[in-house]
């Protein structure tokens, strides 16, 4: 769910703008004004990113396609919480705005991802004087090793700070690491997964013969 972000790959802070205009639009254009996002009530309230991570568990992706019949609704937090479903800007806007109830520095992102450069929605944080990215999408796992957020572009950023909400523009970096850090990155990318991977296989395989034994020496 979170990937520390390497400065080189990913334009953290980019450049303040006013509201998004003109070609900006082709990715940002909110349903609702953003601030409308902020200011309704939500039901629920979390102490922490694992509480945030545990509720977000609980919810499903569902296109807006299939779920109002419209190529873009972008949904208030406060609904995305009644209806525990939605897409990526959904799930996004609702962790951005609860992150902002717990006072942890963020912003909400809209930009490319992917191998082929789809608008995606997500956030970005800063704990310990550190950038991150946080995907709420890939909340079951808590965190996500350094070279998942290569694939990230984002283009447009939304923060808001002593009740302003500020616009930034990000740049696209094209990301060169060295053949050392290269491998570096990829170790600990592959690690990950198979650590992830070996103990699916464990879990898979485990609980029914742990069933089974249960069921023999009963």
């Amino acid at each position: 769910m979170i990937a520390e972000i390497i400065p080189d790959a990913y334009d953290f802070s980019g450049k303040k703008i006013g509201r998004p205009t003109g070609k900006r639009i082709r990715v940002f254009h909110p349903t609702f004004p953003i601030g409308r996002n902020l200011s309704q009530p939500l039901s629920k309230r979390f102490c922490n990113i694992d509480e945030l991570r545990k509720f977000l568990l609980t919810c499903h992706y569902v296109s807006d396609e299939a779920q109002f019949g419209k190529k873009d609704y972008w949904l208030p937090p406060e609904e995305f919480e009644k209806r525990k479903k939605g897409d990526c800007e959904d799930f996004a806007l609702y962790t951005w705005r609860q992150l902002i109830e717990m006072g942890i520095k963020s912003r909400f992102v809209v930009g490319e991802s992917g191998r082929y450069g789809e608008g995606h929605a997500w956030v970005t944080i800063e704990m310990n004087g550190k950038p991150f990215l946080f995907e709420p999408l890939a909340c079951a796992f808590k965190k996500l090793p350094r070279l998942s957020m290569v694939r990230y572009k984002p283009e447009i950023s939304v923060k808001f700070k002593d009740g302003k909400i500020s616009y930034y523009s990000h740049e696209k970096l094209n990301y060169n690491p060295t053949a050392l850090k290269a491998m570096a990155l990829f170790k600990e990318w592959l690690f990950f997964w198979v650590k992830k991977w070996l103990f699916a296989i464990f879990y898979i395989f485990y609980k029914p013969i742990k069933a089974l034994k249960n069921k023999i020496f009963s």
